[in-house]
């Protein structure tokens, strides 16, 4: 997806579909570059990560998309649903990653890549 330009990579601006095609919640597959891109509207908001876990490898964007858990400030050893729509969970492993800003939730340290996604005059479009 990146051309060269000189000598470093120069990030190229790519049609994804109209916006009308990706409603709240949905998520779409394009392909880019070696593994793919999901493009994910949360929402409203449009986010794009690669389709690749971090972990071993798998297609990270087919797994399923969630919230979390995280513990209860209410109630000692208790637990809290959060995030719910942000996070996808990898298909092979369970590894829980914030679509948002492609950081898993466990190990923050551990991330994907993101990518920038804007739209213009009703359309969507990924730079990577």
């Amino acid at each position: 997806m990146c051309r060269r330009g000189g000598d470093a990579l120069v990030p190229q601006r790519r049609f994804v579909c109209a916006l009308d095609e990706l409603p709240p919640g949905a998520m779409k597959l394009v392909d880019v570059g070696k593994f793919g891109v999901g493009v994910y509207n949360l929402r409203g908001e449009l986010y794009a990560i690669v389709n690749y876990c971090s972990h071993e490898g798998a297609p990270l964007c087919l797994g399923l998309l969630g919230g979390t858990t995280e513990p209860s400030p209410d109630s000692p050893g208790g637990v809290r649903r959060v995030r719910d729509g942000q996070i996808v969970r990898c298909p092979w492993h369970n590894w829980e990653f914030d679509i948002t800003t492609g950081r898993n939730v466990a190990d923050p340290q551990r991330r994907v890549r993101t990518y920038r996604v804007d739209v213009s005059d009703g359309e969507v479009y990924l730079t990577a």
